[in-house]
């Protein structure tokens, strides 16, 4: 029996953050709507990782709901640290970026959040960093979930 944690189909998500010109990307499912006025939402980002460093260094990041599409990237964004492997030279390698709003953002997903830190916590093996949402915008809804991965045998649970 799975725990009761492993039986939500979660939706993915990936996390863009910024060193200067340079974006790194992560695979979030540690993430939850918090509010609705002001619309903000909590990401739980594991510790001693370069977005959890990009983003105790910044305020903005973009919070990308990924496409079906994306469950390629998983290995390269979730499983490789952008302490050791450069993501923004993958990224940029292999066409996989485009603007939206000024940030370098993961071509064809499914809604990208725009967002702004208000305060971070660390708790057990994860930051959690609450944001503002100031920007938005929806694409499509083939998003990548939790049973996607499952699926094609990417994570076990």
């Amino acid at each position: 029996m799975k725990k009761p944690w492993n039986i939500i189909n979660s939706p993915v998500y990936s996390l863009a953050t910024y060193d200067d010109d340079k974006v790194n990307m992560n695979i979030c499912t540690y993430v939850s709507a918090v509010s609705m006025k002001p619309k903000q939402y909590v990401v739980g980002v594991y510790q001693n990782t370069k977005s959890l460093d990009n983003i105790s260094a910044s305020s903005k990041a973009v919070l990308q709901l990924l496409h079906t599409s994306h469950v390629r990237l998983v290995n390269s964004l979730g499983k490789k640290s952008g302490l050791q492997f450069d993501k923004n030279r993958y990224l940029i390698k292999h066409n996989l970026l485009t603007d939206w709003n000024g940030y370098e953002v993961l071509a064809n997903t499914a809604a990208l959040l725009l967002l702004e830190k208000k305060w971070s916590k660390v708790t057990g093996d994860h930051t959690l960093v609450l944001f503002d949402v100031v920007g938005s915008k929806t694409f499509n809804a083939e998003i990548l979930t939790l049973d996607d991965l499952r699926k094609n045998k990417l994570i076990r649970i």
